[in-house]
């Protein structure tokens, strides 16, 4: 799975995590995405789409 929305073009963003100690070790975050029945163009499409984009309307999806 591409972990990238189709939509937003949202994917992994790398960062580091500090522990209490102040210790940095590197981490990703990765976006809540879904594999969705959706309407793209007028047909019904399979696409990876990120929750916020599903919440904001953004997706059509297909029933």
């Amino acid at each position: 799975m591409s972990r990238r929305c189709e939509i937003c073009n949202k994917g992994l963003v790398f960062g580091a995590q500090y522990s209490h100690s102040h210790r940095k070790s590197n981490r990703t975050w990765a976006p809540n995405i879904k594999r969705v029945r959706a309407v793209v163009n007028g047909q019904t499409k399979r696409i990876y789409v990120c929750t916020r984009c599903l919440r904001s309307g953004k997706v059509q999806r297909a029933l």
